[in-house]
């Protein structure tokens, strides 16, 4: 368990489930033994497609912090279209790290600064899995599973218990599958700047 407060900045479209990613990984947070939870989104004009975010904080004691993400130890980017126009890592605490869904490289992205990196293709695990919901590809739970991995704070079977308290059990069954496979299937992957 970590001894210092971490936070995360989600940045997605509105309709992927960026927001219910970031109050799925308070709840697996809890289950992995964090005291202090919190998940809170950033709205304004969104709509089906447009740039949404969302925050959320973990720490081990009860938190009394209940603003929006500034300076985050973590970015997940659910749509790699985001990194330049929503300027995702803008704020990023040096040495922290960015979780994205692409299946380009982190330089092919521009992301070449001073924090670590994830790459998972979320896309194409939901896709495979079949979490399609009134015609939309939902990747929330599968990038769950690629913040999971690349940054420790919490496992498969935490984000297991998570989803089973949210779906129903079918549900919960085929979102679990989407996070394990994507698990499985992230690369972290390292391109800090040398020169900083």
């Amino acid at each position: 368990m970590l001894k210092k407060e971490v936070e995360i900045r989600w940045h997605g479209r509105g309709g992927q489930g960026t927001i219910t990613s970031a109050n799925m990984l308070a709840e697996a947070a809890y289950h992995a033994g964090f005291r202090g939870v919190m998940s809170s989104p950033a709205f304004g004009a969104e709509r089906r497609g447009a740039p949404v975010t969302a925050s959320t904080r973990l720490a081990p004691k009860p938190l009394r912090c209940l603003s929006q993400v500034q300076f985050p130890d973590i970015v997940v980017i659910m749509d790699d279209s985001l990194v330049k126009t929503a300027r995702a890592v803008d704020g990023m605490a040096k040495g922290g790290l960015v979780v994205i869904n692409t299946c380009q490289t982190p330089q092919a992205l521009g992301l070449n600064g001073h924090y670590r990196v994830a790459t998972a293709d979320a896309t194409s695990i939901a896709e495979r899995v079949g979490l399609i919901v009134s015609g939309t590809l939902m990747i929330n739970t599968a990038m769950l599973g690629a913040v999971a991995r690349a940054s420790g704070l919490i496992d498969l079977p935490h984000i297991e218990m998570a989803l089973k308290s949210i779906f129903s059990p079918r549900a919960a069954q085929k979102n679990f599958e989407s996070a394990r496979l994507t698990y499985e299937h992230t690369n972290c992957l390292s391109c800090m700047d040398e020169a900083i």
